[in-house]
C-alpha cells in the first residue's frame, strides 16, 4: 500500500524527479514511474506536471505532513533496532533565527558530520511552529512552554541585559528605577513586556517607542545609533558593551536567566537522531552562547 511514499516525499522535498532520484540514489524514470503507481493506489494525483515544474496538488500538499511523519517513525523503529541505535532518517529542527543562525546550525552541522545516516533539515522562523501538525522532531525555545504535547529538556540558560548608547544616555534623564523606563523610548522587539526583578520579586514593564521589530540584530542597530533602550539576550549585546558602544543600565534589576529549552513531541523521544541531538546541544550551547 505505502510502496512509493518515499519517493513521494522525495520528490516534494526536491521540488523535482531529478532531485528527488539523486536523494534517493535512482534514476528520475524509476521515480516518476513509482509515484505514477503510487497515484494510482490512492486513485489521487499528487502532482501537477510540466515539462519545466512539479508542482504539489491538493491531494498532495494534503498527506505530504502524513507521509513524512510515517516515514520517520519507519526510521525511528528501525534506529530502534540498531543494536548500536545510531541516529539516522531525517531530523527536522526549528529555532528562533537570530539563535539558530548564529547558534544552532554550527551544532547541528557537526552532529550530522559525524552521523553519515543522518540528514538534518532546519528552519529558521519566529513564528512558533506546531511541531506535531507540521512534523517536526525538535525545536529550541525559550520561556514558558504550555503544550502539553512536548517534552521540554533544558540545553542552556541565556541572560537578558538592558542597555543604550552613552549618546542616548547623555541627551535623556537619568535611569534610575524601571518606572523611569516610562519616560524613556524604547526600542521593541519580539517581546511585548521586558523583565525585571527587584529584592527576589520579578517585575514586568511594558516597554513604549517608536521602533518595533522582531529581529534582535535590526533592534541592536537602532539602539547602537542612540534611537533608545534595548533589552536583548546577552549574546547580541556583549561585543558592544566591550566595545563601549553601549552601556548596561537598570543592572541592579537584571532579571534571572532564561531557560532554553529543547523541546519535542512525546512520540519522538527515544529516537537516536532526537536524543543524540539534544545531548549535542546540552554539551555544546551553554559554553558557546555565553563566549560569543
Amino acid at each position: 500500500m505505502w510502496h512509493g511514499m518515499d519517493e513521494f516525499v522525495a520528490v516534494a522535498n526536491a521540488g523535482s524527479f531529478s532531485g528527488g532520484a539523486r536523494t534517493l540514489s535512482t534514476s528520475a524514470t524509476r521515480m516518476s514511474r513509482v509515484i505514477a503507481q503510487f497515484e494510482t493506489r490512492l486513485q489521487a494525483q499528487l502532482f501537477d506536471r510540466t515539462t519545466r515544474t512539479v508542482v504539489l496538488t491538493d491531494t498532495g500538499r494534503a498527506i505530504l505532513e502524513q507521509c513524512r511523519r510515517i516515514l520517520q517513525e519507519r526510521d525511528d523503529v528501525l534506529a530502534s533496532i540498531n543494536e548500536q541505535g545510531e541516529p539516522q532518517g531525517e531530523l527536522r529542527v526549528t529555532c528562533s533565527t537570530a539563535m539558530g543562525e548564529q547558534f544552532v546550525a554550527p551544532i547541528l552541522r557537526r552532529y550530522a558530520m559525524t552521523h553519515p545516516k543522518l540528514s538534518v533539515t532546519m528552519i529558521f522562523t519566529n513564528r512558533i511552529v506546531d511541531l506535531v501538525a507540521e512534523g517536526y522532531d525538535l525545536a529550541i525555545r525559550t520561556g514558558q512552554l504550555p503544550d502539553s504535547r512536548l517534552i521540554r529538556t533544558r540545553v542552556a540558560y541565556r541572560t537578558l541585559l538592558t542597555c543604550a548608547s552613552p549618546d542616548y544616555l547623555e541627551r535623556t534623564d537619568k535611569i534610575e528605577a524601571v518606572a523611569d523606563l516610562s519616560n524613556h523610548e524604547c526600542l521593541i522587539g519580539t517581546a511585548n513586556t521586558w523583565r525585571f526583578r527587584d529584592k527576589g520579586k520579578d517585575i514586568i514593564h511594558k516597554p513604549k517607542g517608536r521602533l518595533r521589530c522582531n529581529n534582535g540584530s535590526a533592534v541592536l542597530e537602532a539602539a547602537l545609533a542612540g534611537m533608545g533602550i534595548c533589552q536583548l539576550p546577552e549574546f547580541y549585546v556583549q561585543q558592544s558593551l566591550k566595545d563601549a558602544r553601549l552601556n548596561l543600565i537598570l543592572d541592579d534589576f537584571r532579571p534571572e536567566r532564561e531557560p532554553i529549552w529543547a523541546v519535542y513531541p512525546q512520540r519522538r523521544h527515544l529516537s537516536p537522531r532526537v536524543q543524540g541531538a539534544v545531548n549535542a546541544l546540552r554539551r555544546e550551547l551553554a559554553n558557546t552562547i555565553t563566549s560569543s
